[in-house]
């Protein structure tokens, strides 16, 4: 064997048995509180594409809970199997009873296939698979809501987490087009204490309009960080129309944009604890959730 294909088997071989599993708690600080008030944690956890067979996982997630987060952000894409409900729950176990908001993304609706994996190494090419079997997302969000998880789909919610009161908008999957932008728009309560929007897919958009609407900090995933990413550069693409620059982390939208712009905000990308079960690779992209602090504003 030559050194290149050595090279190439020893990438490969890290990538699908190492990385893949190698999960990470990403932590960041935002300042977003008003004064006065205590910090807060929100976790945010984003396309675990679980299968039942993925014990690893389910155990990490479970893990989680012991980061005792104030509030749940979930973005979607949960499940890669249709017997995955029961198995995620479980999961998510003691996280259920935290206050929690969440959306789905397209494979919470249908089922993954079998594709070419260098697929993800190439920019969105605009279609849709929606030709596959169902996925229960019913049966999940039914599970979801039975535990007091607040449902983001093309709506508005309101939660108080300790002495802070917070406004969401949300949006069904805009990776498949299922966002309804005209039902959630209009200007941010200006009576909460922060106001978060929430999507699977960072579609400009989307994120354009929250901004604009004034909410001051969005979640999102669906990029999975890119999945597939090179030493120093990091994600080739994103798989939606946001620059790889802010694939993942803690940015600002619009990117040249800073804190106290108009129609600016903090834009959050998970990169995910997932990938598809037939694509199950990462490189340069460890599988993560992201516990933020949100912190009073300084100025």
């Amino acid at each position: 064997m030559g050194a290149g294909a050595a090279l190439g088997f020893g990438t490969l071989a890290y990538s699908a048995g190492i990385e893949v599993r190698n999960f990470v708690v990403r932590r960041v600080s935002v300042e977003v509180l008003p004064a006065g008030h205590r910090p807060l944690k929100v976790l945010h956890v984003s396309d675990l594409h679980l299968t039942p067979s993925q014990g690893t996982k389910r155990r990490w997630l479970a893990s989680l809970a012991d980061l005792e987060p104030d509030l749940v952000v979930n973005t979607g894409d949960n499940l890669a199997h249709p017997d995955s409900v029961e198995p995620l729950v479980e999961g998510f176990g003691r996280l259920l009873d935290a206050p929690g908001v969440f959306v789905f993304g397209s494979n919470d609706y249908f089922a993954p296939t079998l594709r070419n994996p260098l697929w993800y190494l190439f920019p969105d090419d605009g279609k849709r698979n929606t030709n596959t079997s169902k996925l229960p997302w019913r049966d999940l969000r039914a599970a979801f809501d039975g535990r007091g998880w607040t449902d983001l789909t093309n709506t508005h919610g309101r939660l108080r987490v300790g002495d802070t009161s917070f406004a969401f908008v949300g949006v069904d999957d805009p990776h498949l087009g299922y966002d309804d932008l005209d039902a959630v728009a209009g200007p941010a309560p200006a009576d909460a204490d922060v106001r978060i929007g929430v999507a699977h897919a960072p579609y400009l958009r989307v994120l354009d309009q929250y901004a604009r609407d004034g909410y001051d900090l969005t979640f999102a995933g669906h990029t999975h960080g890119g999945q597939v990413c090179l030493p120093v550069k990091g994600a080739i693409v994103t798989n939606c129309d946001l620059d790889t620059g802010r694939a993942k982390g803690l940015h600002r939208h619009p990117a040249d944009s800073r804190p106290g712009d108009p129609d600016s905000s903090w834009l959050h990308v998970s990169a995910g604890a997932g990938t598809s079960p037939y694509a199950p690779i990462r490189f340069c992209c460890r599988p993560e959730a992201t516990l933020l602090t949100l912190l009073p504003k300084t100025s």
